[in-house]
């Protein structure tokens, strides 16, 4: 990528904004008439709006993820709106602290406002996005009355502007649907790119993911019919990940070093090491970062 990554407007635990340069220079998809992007776990969708390719197929099990980008995209979100929304519910922040924000979420969690959804990213502790067993936002106020500043407000309706503009005359799709159900779509020619939760790193943003379903996760992406490439943390200075070694080893491995400043516990935004895999023929990577065997990476 030649140009600065931009950042969307939706926060989650994962997000790919510093990450984004590395993996689509890692990535070289020769984009056809009828090929697709294809991301069956979209998160943020840091990566494919910075893309921007002409066709997509963008799922996630999390509605309101959908639903936010689905509401900018058909132009009932708009920048002018974010900005007017944001202000007032900002002044209603400062004006009544905590109370209120537990207000909004009370509201959300009844009638799943994509504004709400959007207030409640911003406003809530340390940029997490956590649902309860009932599908409830439940992460608490920051404690920052004040959140919500004119230069704040600004950055995040320009956030709103450049994800619209980036979707503009594109046929891309937003769907609530499972990873395995989206993995069927894939055809000879489209490339998928995967951002599943971090197994051994996990606190449920959405939907539980456990051992199982990320094993059945490598079996079925290495049957798939075109190209991928699959996000995950490699190591941090306490330990490795062995699932890659015991699920991926097959796979081209590159490797970037990269900080987390969100998440739950302080133990989750240390320094970690990040691989991406890439199925054999589809990576075209001849910068400097170099490919490594698993089985050779922790020293």
């Amino acid at each position: 990528m030649t140009l600065p990554i931009k950042v969307p407007p939706i926060k989650c635990q994962g997000i790919k904004t510093k990450l984004a340069p590395f993996i689509l220079s890692q990535i070289q998809w020769a984009e056809k008439d009828r090929s697709q992007w294809i991301e069956p776990f979209l998160g943020s969708g840091v990566v494919v709006f910075n893309l921007a390719p002409k066709r997509a197929l963008l799922t996630d099990t999390n509605q309101h993820i959908i639903a936010f980008y689905r509401s900018i995209q058909d132009g009932r979100i708009n920048r002018s709106m974010v900005s007017e929304f944001l202000h007032d519910q900002g002044d209603q922040l400062l004006k009544n602290g905590a109370d209120y924000y537990y207000e909004v979420r009370d509201r959300f969690n009844q009638f799943a406002s994509p504004l709400d959804f959007l207030f409640l990213n911003r406003a809530c502790f340390n940029g997490l996005m956590r649902f309860n067993s009932k599908g409830g936002f439940n992460v608490p106020f920051c404690r920052k009355p004040q959140r919500f500043a004119q230069s704040y407000i600004t950055k995040i309706a320009n956030q709103v502007d450049w994800v619209a503009n980036q979707m503009a005359g594109k046929d891309w799709e937003f769907r609530v649907a499972t990873w395995q159900d989206t993995l069927t779509e894939a055809r000879l020619g489209d490339f998928v790119y995967l951002d599943p939760p971090y197994i051994g790193r996990h606190t449920d943003y959405y939907n539980a993911w456990n051992q199982a379903e990320a094993e059945n996760l490598a079996v079925l992406t290495k049957q798939l019919p075109c190209g991928f490439a699959v996000s995950m943390w490699l190591e941090n200075q306490h330990r490795q990940n062995s699932h890659i070694q015991e699920c991926w080893s097959d796979l081209d491995v590159r490797i970037c070093q990269h900080f987390y400043h969100v998440g739950s516990r302080e133990s989750l935004r240390g320094a970690i090491a990040e691989a991406l895999l890439i199925k054999p023929g589809f990576s075209a990577s001849l910068d400097t970062t170099p490919s490594r065997s698993p089985a050779k990476l922790h020293q």
